[in-house]
């Protein structure tokens, strides 16, 4: 790794410029040698301060809110592909004014808002999310095909056809997955949905592609992207998350005490996994230390503990090639994506700074956080 975190704030979450451009240049390659369209949904990554970068590579996003449509319109420069499983009456005329296309989730959403889309001045391209009643996804959590899931229309809901003015359909039914999870949920949409592709003009096939993974094989992804594209006559669009900011960045903390109790030892941060790293508690998940392993006997080990007053605020255990003291630098890895999205400031816990360690070799600040910024999330 290129950054030299001795220069890096703690606690701050750092993004590497070479890496992200990185994976910035694949999903290009990837979009171009296709056909599709890959633009970036905010709900994995939304550090707009990095978005200048963004924009050589790519030119549109995918929001669930007015607020994810507005930074799309104003960071990004260009109108939002939206979707939400719910939109409220005062919202759909700001939604309307910083989207392109809007995707409902149910046919009575559709027929709430189809002649407010139908009449306003500006062309709005309106979507159906689907539920293709499929999706390999193990963690329920995750899972938007569970039985009774709230989330799309099932085929059967679709016996009398389309409603006028729909153009397009949206799925969402992978998660970190690779392009051949993808090739199977594109030949079950086809078999229950392919009766509609002459009507309409895109399919949104949504997130959860890992294009920049390890292992993924993104040959196989354009391959069936191509065939897809020739086959259905449709305009393709992809939104991942993950797959912009994936291995591009780490959270840099620091040890602010030891404890030890009943022989586990305990690393105090100045970060918080329920503020900082709620994805670890949620899915759960163990992150990555740089320099740290599993558990090896007689090697000095260390739970991680957070720094607000939740007992269930650690994780662990880890073990280090010497003791721990106060001071020592911990680096999280891979917390760019998700992760930021999803902090919070609970018990008035520091938010982490957010910087870039530019391609130049040199750390620049983006955002340091301060009582303000706690101060008015609330009233």
């Amino acid at each position: 790794m290129s950054i030299d975190y001795n220069k890096v704030p703690s606690p701050c979450y750092v993004i590497d410029e070479e890496r992200f451009r990185k994976n910035l240049s694949l999903i290009k390659h990837v979009a171009d040698e296709s056909g599709a369209e890959i633009i970036l949904a905010f709900k994995g990554f939304a550090m707009w301060g990095v978005f200048p970068i963004l924009r050589e590579y790519i030119s549109g996003a995918a929001a669930s809110s007015v607020d994810e449509a507005r930074l799309c319109f104003e960071e990004i420069g260009s109108p939002a592909r939206t979707y939400s499983p719910a939109y409220k009456t005062d919202d759909f005329n700001s939604l309307l004014k910083y989207s392109s296309h809007i995707t409902f989730n149910s046919l009575a959403q559709f027929r709430k808002y189809s002649a407010e889309l139908q009449n306003y001045p500006k062309k709005i391209s309106a979507g159906l999310r689907i539920n293709p009643e499929f999706s390999e996804i193990s963690q329920g959590l995750y899972n938007p095909c569970s039985p009774g899931s709230r989330l799309g229309i099932i085929a059967e809901d679709l016996i009398d056809g389309l409603p006028e003015g729909t153009e397009g359909l949206h799925f969402h039914v992978l998660f970190e997955s690779d392009s051949y999870a993808l090739e199977k949920i594109l030949q079950i949409v086809e078999v229950k949905f392919g009766r509609f592709f002459p009507q309409l003009k895109w399919i949104n096939m949504g997130g959860g592609h890992l294009i920049t993974g390890k292992d993924y094989n993104s040959g196989h992804l354009i391959k069936i992207l191509k065939q897809f594209r020739e086959k259905s006559g449709l305009h393709l669009i992809l939104e991942p998350g993950s797959a912009f900011a994936w291995e591009t960045g780490e959270l840099v903390a620091t040890v602010e005490d030891i404890t030890e109790n009943q022989g586990i030892k305990t690393a105090i941060l100045d970060v918080s996994f329920t503020a900082h790293m709620p994805d670890c508690l949620e899915m759960p998940y163990k992150p990555k230390i740089l320099g740290a392993t599993d558990p090896v006997q007689g090697k000095p080990t260390y739970r991680m503990g957070g720094n607000s007053c939740l007992s269930g605020d650690v994780m662990g255990d880890w073990s280090f090639e010497k003791t721990l003291v106060p001071g020592d630098r911990i680096i999280f890895l891979d917390m760019i994506h998700y992760t930021m999205v999803k902090t919070t400031t609970f018990n008035g816990v520091h938010h982490p700074s957010i910087g870039i360690w530019t391609k130049e070799g040199k750390f620049r600040l983006i955002r340091k956080f301060d009582y303000k910024d706690y101060k008015n999330r609330l009233s």
